[in-house]
């Protein structure tokens, strides 16, 4: 219900501020206030991400002994899959475009969906992809980890976006200076995905719908690979990251939980 029309004018002050939203249990979103929160928080994340980029020889210590756990558990076979990929270059082309574009398109979309769909658990999520969102950080600033296309070339790897069609590389003179190319554990692109399938797949009506939905984050791990941005592990820290987001966002979080009991604060847009 948008209570931005014709509210009566005894209403408290904020509810006649416009593009208000009720949910079922009495609190209030504005889809406004949404749209400056994510981008104020998406600033700070990006500050305080690309503030850790100056340590290429802990990265690369990093990546060595990552590789090592991988070769452990029998999982490290980035640069079989990717020198395979390399063969076929409008796979390279269209992972460059997946991997570069839908990390934001489709989070992008599914944060739209929800809001406008099932708005009472909109807030849950938000929350969720927050705080995971956040979390990663901690790995960033504490554990800066060389992904495989800057290793020595001695392993194998290619930049894609770099040498491939695509929009944008890492290598762009404006994208180098604002990018933490060490920020790569845990993967925020496979924690981003997880998250618009947990949304999609119980929501979505028919099986293809919900099979689409499952493939988007198997596609991303499998992108992230083949572009040599990535390890397999990185993906295993994203969705790690998500898990806690959600567990934690389940106990933070309070608008839409409740359809019977009225909040003491009905507005949901920051501290819900």
């Amino acid at each position: 219900m948008n209570e931005s029309k014709n509210p009566p004018k005894s209403a408290p002050f904020y509810r006649r501020w416009p593009g208000a939203h009720r949910l079922s249990d009495g609190y209030v979103i504005y889809w406004w206030m949404e749209i400056l929160l994510v981008l104020s928080f998406y600033g700070i994340y990006s500050t305080i991400r690309n503030a850790n980029k100056s340590n290429p020889p802990l990265a690369r210590r990093h990546a060595y002994q990552l590789m090592d756990w991988q070769r452990t558990l029998g999982i490290n076979i980035e640069r079989e899959v990717h020198e395979w990929a390399l063969n076929i270059r409008p796979l390279i082309i269209a992972s460059n475009y997946f991997y570069g574009s839908l990390h934001f398109v489709v989070t992008i979309g599914v944060a739209v969906f929800i809001f406008r769909k099932h708005r009472d658990t909109y807030p849950l999520w938000r929350n969720t992809l927050m705080i995971a969102t956040a979390l990663a950080l901690i790995g960033f600033a504490f554990w800066p980890l060389m992904p495989p296309r800057l290793l020595p070339a001695s392993y194998g790897f290619v930049d894609t976006l770099a040498q491939y069609p695509t929009f944008w590389s890492f290598n762009q003179g404006a994208v180098n200076e604002i990018s933490n190319q060490y920020a790569a554990m845990p993967s925020v692109h496979c924690a981003w995905a997880l998250w618009c399938a947990c949304i999609l797949i119980p929501r979505m009506r028919h099986w293809w719908s919900k099979g689409l939905a499952a493939l988007y984050p198997v596609g991303t791990v499998t992108t992230i690979v083949l572009t040599a941005n990535h390890y397999l592990l990185d993906a295993v820290g994203g969705f790690i990251v998500l898990g806690i987001g959600y567990l934690v966002a389940r106990i933070l979080t309070r608008a839409g939980r409740s359809s019977t009991s009225k909040p003491s604060v009905p507005i949901a847009a920051h501290a819900s």
